[in-house]
């Protein structure tokens, strides 16, 4: 991959619509070179990050996000310092525009996941830094990176095939993907129960860049109608970070639509291979979780997330290639 061509150095990426499509398309497939890169046992000496310090600025909680940055960083020979909400004082003693400047003058790039898109917006606008959106609660573009990198792995091109995502229509995730397939050629159906469905803004904003690369994107209220033809069935948890007061209506509204065996016959794509399951993850698919033990699977059933189609923990991994793509554009 010619980086400078990519045309990302010293770069933040917030949101996939700050991308264009090629520049998207790009990340994937350096996040591909760079998991065969690491597969094969690159020597450190050629390390893309060597002496860079990276912060990890974390409001929310996190598995695959934390490792994946903190993991791909070390890689390439860089340094990580994790910082949680008890390490900073962010927007309490001090700004974030005070906190970004002090930070800037320390580290090379700052990896956030938290809540607000304006605090990682301001952390790029003051720290003089490249940062990277680890999620905020109105966007998650490394998932969908991750997401582009597995379906790629096991279906080929991403132009022309189809994604169902069912659940919760206008979370991070839903939205995220609407406008990364819309970048890609890809039709998206986003399946929802009507009280569920994404803004109209995120709707033009994704429909415009389908327009230009001539796929479709649609909303659904209809759990049978709406997977028929995908090759993709995605969900995400019913209950997002900070909404668990609404735990008993998500649980009451979204049952319809949780993803069976049925559901998956219902693509017409099981028979030819040609469908597969993604989860960003974690998901409620057992009963080996504390909330999972009293309610039993939500999202997915077990039987669908164990399945040899559930690629899952392929689409965890590559998170680990996909932040170590979007560090490497930026900085190295």
């Amino acid at each position: 991959m010619d980086l400078e061509k990519l045309g990302l150095h010293g770069k933040s990426i917030l949101r996939l619509l700050d991308l264009t499509d090629e520049q998207m398309l790009g990340l994937v497939s350096l996040a591909a070179e760079l998991k065969a890169r690491k597969k094969s046992g690159a020597n450190l000496k050629d390390a893309l990050l060597y002496r860079k310090n990276i912060a990890l600025i974390f409001q929310k909680s996190s598995t695959r996000t934390h490792c994946a940055t903190v993991c791909g960083v070390h890689d390439e020979g860089g340094y990580t310092e994790y910082l949680n909400a008890h390490d900073l004082h962010f927007g309490k003693k001090e700004s974030v525009k005070d906190s970004a400047r002090v930070l800037g003058r320390m580290f090379d790039g700052i990896m956030f996941r938290g809540f607000s898109q304006k605090v990682v917006e301001d952390l790029a606008t003051y720290s003089g830094i490249p940062v990277w959106n680890g999620l905020t609660d109105e966007w998650h573009p490394s998932q969908v990176l991750a997401d582009f990198l597995t379906i790629q792995e096991h279906l080929g091109a991403l132009k022309g095939l189809k994604m169902a995502y069912v659940g919760d229509g206008r979370n991070n995730v839903a939205s995220s993907l609407m406008v990364g397939c819309a970048k890609a050629g890809m039709d998206f159906v986003d399946v929802c129960p009507p009280e569920l469905s994404p803004s109209e803004e995120i709707l033009d904003l994704a429909r415009e860049c389908a327009k230009r690369n001539g796929c479709s994107i649609q909303v659904s209220h209809d759990p049978v109608e709406g997977v028929r033809g995908a090759n993709i069935l995605y969900t995400d948890v019913w209950v997002s970070m900070g909404e668990e007061a609404l735990f008993q209506q998500r649980l009451a509204l979204l049952r319809p639509f949780q993803i069976n065996m049925d559901m998956v016959r219902n693509t017409g794509n099981l028979e030819s291979g040609r469908v597969i399951f993604l989860h960003c993850l974690p998901a409620f698919h057992d009963a080996n979780t504390e909330v999972s033990r009293d309610y039993g699977a939500m999202e997915v059933t077990d039987e669908v997330f164990e399945a040899p189609f559930s690629k899952v923990f392929d689409e965890a991994e590559n998170r680990l290639h996909t932040i170590k793509a979007m560090i490497v554009a930026s900085l190295a």
